[in-house]
């Protein structure tokens, strides 16, 4: 075969992708189907494409295809209803793969107990995938990961089985964006970044993502998107950090810091607000920005915002818990032995995640401590904290009376706050869900 004929037939794998694409008659494979894959596997449905949602998790696959979702921001109807007409579906088969146009990967990736990245689950979902690979396929990452991940991980697999990375395959990298729990910002909604290894890697992803997503944006390679990825949360990280000492130094000067923050927001320039509170939670703030530290720490530069951010992020819990041990000794009460009850243990409102929530964190150091412990979360039904097995408690009359302290950690709207206001005893509001609150005796704020 001469070399233009080899041209000509590598290019038409791009031309045939791109055609798929802009007529919606690719077929997509999404792995992973948590908080970022079903999310997006709903929205490639919901724009004509059919979709097989891949994960190890046999009673999320159930879940999907009997059109009952597990996430607030999937409504069952909807889901159900795309199952129906045979847009969406799940497996744990990784060989359904071959079939499709793109592959997207949205697995997890955690810290180690080192506070080191873990993309094991990258890793594992790349080695399921890459015996059903094919030429003429489009895989894209969007797992949260540190710079460099795309092209130093998955390209040299990815070329290993002999395909041409811009000419018969591509790959690219597009950072998730979900923010579980907004009702303003849907996925649809949200502007995606894309970075391809190649022009016509970052073309093709391009031109899939902007069949369902409002705005894309392109850049020139996967390393900035990657990192552009990274630069957002730990923007939220170190702003949070800045609320949460200002929330110390306030607490020293006996003013509110709710009140200041509030009076510096009405700055309508040069002034961006953010809040404190009893620690950061979730998927991204309390591990993206520590991909960044540990990837340039490998090139001999300590990034000393993020570690400083980190630092005084991962001190709030038991700031809280001091707070909460100080308010019962004005009150002549010892923490051991009294009576806790904890609202919201999900690490944001109107959210059922509990991953990294700063209430765990709480919980375990108030129980090492002696208190006795409740929880009330219209969200989570039961929990686990160390050995004991707690279930929810409704909000109640008798309820808040029995506490000796009810600690706000997740401000969910579904509470009734001025009773909460009425019948407790004691309140720490770390959220300052109290605000409304005209007797404030009995209230210590964050």
């Amino acid at each position: 075969m001469s070399h233009s004929t080899v041209t000509l037939t590598q290019a038409k794998y791009k031309e045939a992708l791109e055609e798929h694409f802009l007529t919606r008659q690719a077929r997509i494979a999404v792995v992973g189907l948590g908080y970022v894959g079903l999310s997006l596997a709903v929205e490639f449905a919901r724009a004509g494409f059919v979709v097989n949602g891949i994960d190890v998790d046999i009673e999320r696959v159930s879940a999907v295809n009997a059109g009952l979702s597990y996430l607030v921001d999937v409504d069952s109807d909807f889901l159900l209803m795309l199952v129906r007409g045979r847009h969406l579906s799940a497996t744990t088969a990784f060989e359904s793969s071959k079939d499709a146009d793109a592959v997207i990967i949205c697995v997890p990736t955690p810290l180690r107990k080192s506070r080191e990245p873990d993309i094991s689950f990258v890793l594992q979902a790349t080695e399921s995938l890459t015996p059903h690979l094919r030429r003429g396929q489009l895989v894209v990452l969007e797992s949260t990961t540190f710079p460099g991940t795309t092209e130093e991980i998955l390209q040299p697999r990815l070329e290993s089985l002999g395909f041409k990375l811009g000419h018969d395959f591509f790959l690219a990298f597009s950072p998730e964006r979900v923010d579980p729990g907004n009702p303003q910002y849907k996925t649809r909604d949200i502007p995606k970044i894309v970075g391809g290894v190649t022009p016509a890697c970052t073309a093709l992803a391009a031109s899939l993502y902007r069949q369902a997503i409002t705005r894309v944006h392109a850049v020139s390679s996967p390393k900035v998107a990657e990192t552009a990825k990274l630069l957002e949360n730990t923007f939220r990280s170190v702003n949070i950090a800045l609320a949460n000492e200002v929330a110390i130094i306030c607490q020293r000067l006996g003013i509110n810091t709710w009140e200041v923050i509030e009076a510096a927001a009405t700055k309508p320039f040069g002034f961006l607000p953010f809040y404190p509170g009893p620690g950061i939670g979730g998927h991204c703030i309390p591990i993206d920005p520590l991909y960044l530290s540990w990837k340039v720490r490998l090139s001999g530069y300590e990034s000393k915002f993020i570690s400083l951010a980190d630092g005084i992020n991962r001190a709030m819990p038991e700031h809280v818990v001091h707070l909460v041990t100080d308010a019962l000794n004005q009150r002549s009460k010892s923490l051991r032995g009294s009576k806790i009850l904890v609202l919201g243990v999900t690490y944001k409102r109107g959210v059922n995640d509990i991953r990294e929530s700063p209430a765990i964190e709480i919980m375990h150091s108030l129980l090492g401590k002696g208190a006795e412990l409740s929880y009330a979360d219209p969200y989570v039904a039961q929990l686990n904290i160390d050995s004991l097995k707690l279930v929810g408690v409704v909000v109640s009359k008798e309820t808040l009376r029995e506490a000796d302290c009810v600690l706000i950690l997740t401000d969910h709207a579904e509470v009734d706050y001025e009773a909460v206001g009425r019948w407790a005893p004691l309140i720490v509001d770390t959220r300052n869900a109290m605000k409304h609150a005209l007797n404030r005796d009995h209230i210590v704020t964050l």
